[in-house]
């Protein structure tokens, strides 16, 4: 199954890089004005307009080639196998973690650069 819409998608792809080419090769609507007076190439490879139809039907069949590729691979992506429930039921369920204590140093110990003070000798007195 895989194989098959690896070959469809390389269908559609060479399809769609075809039509730009073909669609940038085109001659505008306003070149045929200028042949019709003597410029532009009107002895062309494939005549006055012989280009223009070849060009155009062979554009129409690669935009049909790409239409149908597009839907095989829409049909092909909605076979997946149809899940028995929420996507969210097969995720693990944590417990909120407790809060820290404010006199707890044992986060403040894990800043770099910050150990905590612990002071166990008593003040010293000045007399």
């Amino acid at each position: 199954m895989n194989a098959m819409i690896t070959v469809i998608l390389a269908v559609q792809m060479l399809s769609a890089l075809a039509m730009i080419g073909l669609i940038l090769v085109q001659h505008g609507k306003g070149a045929d004005m200028g042949a019709a007076f003597g410029s532009g190439s009107s002895g062309s490879l494939f005549g006055a307009s012989g280009g223009a139809n070849f060009l155009s039907r062979t554009t129409a069949v690669l935009a049909a080639v790409f239409f149908v590729s597009t839907l095989m691979l829409a049909y092909f992506g909605n076979l997946r196998p149809a899940s028995s429930g929420s996507v969210l039921e097969g995720t693990s369920v944590l417990a909120p973690a407790a809060k820290p204590s404010p006199v707890d140093n044992s986060t403040a110990s894990q800043i770099p650069g910050n150990t905590p003070v612990t002071n166990t000798s008593p003040p010293a007195s000045s007399k």
